[in-house]
């Protein structure tokens, strides 16, 4: 993704002191959408990869951990879900031809991942979602609903 990074939504974006830390951070506003951060990857030398997973209240932590890691998935909270379904309708329709689709409507989740050495020494790969919406009023209307979560605070209330 190519889009600029601005500054963070409703608050000055705090960063982590410490890699193991999991408290949550600030969304970075993207032009279309947010760059909320999920999960940190830590180096640990020749074996498995530790893994914090940040305590953010926008999408659900990565589903299960397994032998060498953690199994990467991205999804929506419940309450985002309701509030989305509410307003923008259901996440998939039937097209003209009736084949299930899309709804263009909701936002497109992609990963980032940026690398980041610690003062301490620390390597850690930090593994963002990407939240991107294809139109502005859907995008304010989710930053209206969720802006405490993205603000790095509690979970919204859907």
């Amino acid at each position: 993704m190519s889009a600029p990074l601005q500054p963070s939504v409703g608050a000055v974006a705090s960063v982590h002191d410490e890699a193991v830390a999991i408290h949550a951070v600030p969304a970075l506003a993207l032009e279309h959408g947010f760059r909320v951060l999920v999960l940190r990857e830590l180096a640990t030398g020749d074996g498995p990869a530790g893994f914090a997973v940040i305590e953010q209240g926008l999408v659900r932590p990565p589903p299960r951990t397994i032998r060498h890691g953690i199994a990467f998935a991205l999804a929506f909270r419940p309450e985002v879900v309701a509030f989305l379904s509410v307003h923008l309708g259901r996440p998939g329709e039937r097209g003209p031809d009736g084949l299930p689709r899309r709804n263009p409507r909701w936002p497109v989740l992609s990963w980032h991942r940026a690398e980041r050495i610690w003062p301490d020494g620390t390597h850690s790969i930090e593994w963002n979602a990407d939240i991107l919406f294809a139109q502005a009023d859907d995008h304010a209307a989710f930053a209206r609903q969720f802006r405490a979560a993205l603000a790095g605070g509690a979970r919204d209330a859907a």
